[in-house]
């Protein structure tokens, strides 16, 4: 996925784009929310991170704001505000999850992987594909009962086919998903990383539109 943080504790920010980077995702993070309508404005987000207080607003008001516009990106709001009628004004707002400040890294991954599941229409982290079976909530592939390791960078490739199966996805598309504005991506990587999952996985996971993209394989 993609995911824009909206969070202007450096500390936290910090630590949370880590734990998005580390499993195996993209993120763009801003500290205003200013620099959140531009970004917005110039790439497509799976998920919004949203901070409620920020330098130049509130983050209530910017998410009524998409919401009335018609903007439906999941937004999951990390915050201090901790009292039930805030929680309720989030979520009345449009937020799809509410997580309270300080909160575990791990849990954050774990609400991140739920709301995309719900908005992807399978809210069951159980998948079945031809020899594969994949539990997206613990992050794990099985090929005929064996268990598969691998990389963060591959397991986010191989969850951007399941979330779209028969949906051909360009290499520019697959580089938006895996990685941030500032990253320095070579040309070849996606073919590299289609390679060692074809590899890892069975080579029929995932089929080649000769100068077009990928998909998902037929089971």
């Amino acid at each position: 996925m993609r995911i824009l943080l909206i969070e202007d504790d450096t500390t936290l920010g910090a630590a949370v784009r880590d734990q998005i980077a580390a499993d195996g995702q993209s993120v763009d993070w801003v500290t205003r929310l200013d620099e959140a309508g531009d970004a917005m404005g110039s790439t497509s987000y799976d998920l919004i991170l949203l901070d409620l207080m920020l330098p130049d607003g509130r983050g209530i008001t910017f998410l009524k704001g998409r919401r009335a516009r018609g903007d439906v990106t999941p937004v999951i709001i990390l915050t201090a505000l901790d009292q039930v009628s805030d929680r309720i004004e989030g979520l009345n707002a449009g937020a799809d999850d509410y997580l309270v400040k300080p909160f575990d890294l791990a849990e954050l991954s774990a609400r991140i992987g739920s709301v995309a599941r719900r908005y992807s229409g399978n809210p069951n982290p159980i998948l079945t594909h031809g020899a594969l079976d994949i539990d997206l909530a613990a992050r794990s592939v099985h090929r005929d009962g064996k268990p598969v390791q691998l990389t963060a960078r591959e397991w986010a490739l191989f969850e951007a086919f399941l979330a779209r199966p028969g949906q051909l996805l360009s290499k520019s598309q697959l580089e938006e998903k895996l990685y941030a504005f500032d990253a320095e991506v070579e040309s070849n990587t996606i073919e590299v990383h289609v390679s060692r999952l074809r590899k890892k996985l069975g080579t029929s996971v995932i089929d080649t539109e000769r100068g077009m993209g990928y998909r998902l394989g037929r089971p």
